[in-house]
């Protein structure tokens, strides 16, 4: 019998990242990132996740015959049962019927879920949330985007909507605007674009930093350039990290409150570029905002697994869907 691949994707606005995983979970080869800055086409971005794939069995010479199956992570809303796309706001699909795309063209099963989620649900199985049944995750990047595994499992809320950590309300008047729509919310803050609006604020005042050169129009800039204005001591940026933590602290607190989890991991690119140094910064907030009674039984960590959280997601789908086949 021919053996059979697992192929795992990270579907993101700009890129999409691949792997492929033998019969015994073994990472077998991986495709670099890949442009899907195509235009506001739905056909474009299934495209570039075909080509990826293709990729994939090209460098591990394998056939679409040996395919077990394909899955991915996804941002947006997913409808994991039927794998439809309902809205993602970076991607040109609106109530999209991705699973039937990629099936018909591969003819293997195809899994999806909300990109962070599956991160979570990565970390969990794979990486730092291993051994532990209750994880409440974080990912920093240019929003803030969060997960549930909740009694093992994990927790996709009422039609597949839970997990916006990052809109959790952290300042309840005059908060910044946030991109939902709302104001106050830990994504305006936290993320890339909230601790932008804060270094280009300051500097509106007459301040310095060198961020401004790295801030680009749409209010993102790259983690490392971050991470090399703090060694170089710029104030402005120091304190956007400060501010970020605080809020990052309310937030984990109230989660903490909330769930009484055993676990809360920190992922996402500005976490893996930097991560020591926010968590120093995270960790005192968290203390001051958990009720004492169940802070002590909670572990806060870095997420392990990098780039690859969500690709170690999108292979714990997979299992998952396996198993529930076989009850």
């Amino acid at each position: 019998m021919a053996k059979k691949y697992n192929i795992c994707l990270d579907i993101g606005g700009t890129k999409v990242l691949g792997a492929v995983f033998n019969s015994k979970d073994k990472l077998v080869c991986k495709v670099k990132r890949r442009s899907t800055e195509q235009g506001n086409d739905t056909k474009n971005i299934e495209a570039v996740i075909i080509e990826v794939t293709r990729l994939l069995l090209k460098k591990a010479n394998i056939k679409k015959s040996q395919i077990n199956a394909i899955s991915a992570g996804v941002p947006g809303i997913i409808d994991s049962d039927k794998g439809i796309v309902v809205f993602t706001p970076n991607l040109p699909w609106r109530n999209y019927d991705l699973r039937a795309a990629i099936e018909k063209e591969f003819h293997a099963k195809f899994y999806l879920g909300n990109d962070v989620n599956v991160g979570v649900l990565g970390e969990y199985k794979y990486g730092a949330g291993k051994g532990h049944k209750n994880i409440v995750g974080f990912f920093l990047g240019t929003g803030v985007g969060g997960g549930l595994i909740l009694n093992g499992k994990l927790y996709e809320g009422n039609e597949f909507k839970a997990g916006e950590l990052g809109h959790l309300c952290v300042v309840s008047e005059g908060g910044r605007e946030c991109g939902c729509g709302n104001h106050g919310c830990l994504e305006s803050y936290s993320s890339k674009k909230g601790m932008a609006k804060y270094i280009l604020a300051e500097v509106e005042k007459g301040r310095e930093s060198s961020m401004v050169a790295s801030i680009d129009e749409n209010g993102v800039f790259k983690s490392k350039a971050l991470k090399a204005a703090v060694e170089a001591g710029d104030q402005v940026s120091i304190e956007a990290i400060e501010q970020a933590c605080h809020y990052l602290g309310i937030a984990t607190g109230s989660m903490i409150n909330a769930l009484s989890p055993d676990c809360v991991i920190y992922g996402g690119g500005v976490m893996e570029a930097m991560g020591d140094y926010f968590l120093e910064r995270i960790l005192p907030e968290v203390d001051k905002y958990a009720m004492p009674a169940i802070r002590p039984s909670v572990e806060v960590k870095k997420a392990s697994l990098g780039d690859y959280s969500n690709i170690y997601g999108s292979l714990a789908l997979i299992k998952m869907a396996e198993k529930k086949k076989r009850k």
